[in-house]
């Protein structure tokens, strides 16, 4: 386990902080940035956790709403986990080229290949996808999406220098984002939230003009 017994050292005053293995570099550093990036999309996890707790799961008359449990259970333990996985992918990510630990625990394939066989299960109870989504919702669902934008910048940032890192990083933040939207799209349908489906500006442009002819009409 991790013992931190103090917090303010003083030692990033000068824009600097340290890798793993105690080498310093600057703050503005690419590897740093990567690191900062995996953080902010844990951050956005506990977000979407917190707002699908919120999410009400009894009816006014005090029946049990069984969707909305089930979407808190699936959310809790399948976020939850995601978490711990990406303060572990965190601490890979905060090393130096080549000089990874050998007690550090590692993202593996075993856990990329799970974010592949959760996102089968959860689109098996999906209807097919139409159209891009427009990234809106409830509470937990506009969350998810905000997570997955910023998963994509945290896979655009490790290309930069993904010949300084296992290619099983990379897949393994590529499929994260991927597993973030299908559980968005998991988490409307359960909630019986409607998506909301891009529509090209050609037939939005015709649907407003039959819009507006109906209207006249009616006059």
């Amino acid at each position: 386990m991790v013992r931190i017994t103090k917090v303010h050292t003083g030692g990033g005053d000068s824009g600097e902080t340290s890798l793993v293995d105690g080498s310093r570099v600057d703050k503005s550093d690419a590897r740093i940035e990567i690191v900062g990036t995996c953080d902010e999309v844990n951050a956005l996890l506990g977000l979407v956790l917190m707002e699908s707790n919120r999410l009400p799961d009894t009816h006014s008359d005090g029946g049990a709403r069984i969707t909305v449990r089930r979407v808190k259970d699936v959310c809790s333990a399948a976020i939850g986990r995601m978490q711990s996985e990406l303060f572990d992918l965190g601490a890979e990510l905060a090393c130096p080229p080549g000089q990874i630990p050998e007690y550090m625990q590692l993202v593996d394939q075993a856990d990329s290949d799970r974010l592949c066989e959760e996102m089968d299960a959860w689109n098996e109870e999906l209807e097919p996808l139409e159209s891009f989504i427009l990234p809106t919702g409830v509470g937990p669902i506009a969350a998810m999406h905000l997570a997955r934008t910023v998963t994509r910048r945290l896979e655009r940032s490790m290309v930069a220098i993904k010949d300084e890192m296992r290619p099983l990083t990379l897949q393994y933040v590529n499929r994260l984002s991927d597993w973030i939207f299908v559980l968005t799209r998991w988490t409307s349908a359960r909630l019986g939230e409607d998506e909301t489906l891009w529509i090209p500006k050609g037939k939005r442009e015709l649907g407003t003009a039959e819009m507006t002819r109906r209207q006249n009409a009616n006059r």
